[in-house]
């Protein structure tokens, strides 16, 4: 029995440190919990993190209202060089792609059947006008005899006289033509322009009939651009060609590269009814040979500019089922959504016509994350469209 009492002894000491432990544990931490749910609540709920989001400022500027539109380039004269004479060629003086002036040599026909014709007439005309001066020695002699000659002869004399002086006359036609006809075994260029491929060789046989052409000769400086424009836009085409000519730019059919500035030359004189537009002529120097016969490009025309208009980067504008949208951000660095309304937009660039005022900052990248009120982080994008670094404020 004595030496089972400090066994119970140490039973109950340790039952009693086990029910105060528990104790301990299930009413101090509810005390915890309840104090720090009390700091908690002091506190108030987790701010939201701003969204980070690009701006730009809306201006105010002149905006060019460009006609945008594909055209096809052609020479400002294009000729077929045939031949109006019949032979055999001789000579081909052009090289083909080169360049050639107005007067130059390009083809060369055997000539001697038509100098030879020539040669002809000049002698018949030279046997006529032997004729032609005996007949007028013998009208001298009727005429000095008086009235030992007759009438009649007298006047047969006359008319002979004459028949010769209007063969003669007809001689001079004949060398006219035959020389004509000579002159046409040399085929010079009609044009100043660039030669394309020759359609014959040296040898071949040609005929004025044939209505296969030597060789076609495009004239390139200046050359000529035909595009088309909707026929709504007609009234400020001839609004704006009145104050003077109107500014056309060709561009490569994707849009990226300049090749020529120009003017607008011709309006057609009447619209197409079947696609509803007005065929337009633009001409440009095209000093650097950048526009080629045949080829397509892209062309705008200036038509107007709208002076201090309200412009704002395209990635501003957004769209929606209920039209067209833009988010702000105010003194608070809070998105607001405004609803606006798009006139004209090109280069990057639209022109407002409501919803925005100048000075005002535009969410140009990140909307898919903000909503109306949300908190956002700017920085201000480049003005450079080419370039995406941004600066934070």
């Amino acid at each position: 029995m004595k030496k089972s009492r400090p066994i119970l002894w140490l039973l109950i000491i340790a039952a009693v440190a086990s029910a105060g432990y528990y104790g301990w544990q299930k009413f101090g931490s509810s005390e915890a919990g309840k104090v720090q749910t009390a700091q908690t609540a002091q506190k108030g709920p987790p701010r939201p993190s701003a969204v980070p989001v690009s701006v730009a400022p809306v201006q105010k500027t002149d905006f060019p209202v460009y006609l945008t539109g594909l055209g096809t380039v052609q020479g400002f004269n294009t000729v077929q060089v045939r031949t109006r004479v019949d032979g055999q060629i001789d000579k081909l003086e052009f090289r083909e792609g080169q360049i050639v002036k107005q007067g130059d040599l390009l083809v060369s026909i055997d000539p001697r059947p038509y100098q030879a014709t020539l040669d002809q007439a000049k002698a018949k005309k030279a046997q006529d006008e032997a004729s032609l001066a005996n007949a007028n020695l013998e009208l001298q002699r009727a005429t000095k005899l008086g009235e030992f000659a007759t009438a009649q002869r007298v006047d047969t004399q006359r008319t002979t006289v004459a028949q010769l002086t209007a063969q003669i006359a007809a001689d001079d036609a004949a060398i006219s033509n035959a020389q004509t006809q000579l002159d046409y075994t040399q085929i010079k260029a009609p044009i100043t322009g660039v030669a394309g491929l020759r359609q014959v060789d040296i040898g071949n046989i040609v005929n004025a009939s044939s209505q296969t052409a030597i060789v076609t000769i495009s004239q390139v400086e200046p050359i000529a651009v035909i595009f088309t424009a909707p026929e709504d836009q007609l009234p400020y085409i001839s609004e704006g060609q009145k104050a003077g000519a109107l500014k056309v730019i060709a561009f490569t059919t994707d849009g990226k590269k300049t090749l020529a500035e120009g003017k607008l030359a011709v309006i057609n004189n009447q619209v197409d009814t079947s696609s509803g537009t007005i065929r337009l002529k633009a001409v440009f120097d095209n000093k650097e040979n950048t526009l080629w016969p045949g080829q397509s490009v892209s062309t705008r025309l200036l038509v107007r500019t709208l002076k201090d208009a309200t412009v704002v980067p395209d990635d501003a504008v957004q769209h929606s089922t209920n039209g067209l949208y833009a988010y702000t951000v105010n003194q608070d660095n809070k998105a607001e959504l405004h609803k606006v309304k798009v006139s004209y937009g090109i280069d990057g660039r639209s022109v407002i016509e409501e919803g925005l005022s100048p000075g005002q900052q535009v969410i140009v990248g990140g909307q898919f994350k903000v909503q109306p009120g949300s908190l956002v982080s700017t920085a201000v994008a480049s003005s450079d469209p080419a370039q995406n670094k941004v600066r934070q404020q």
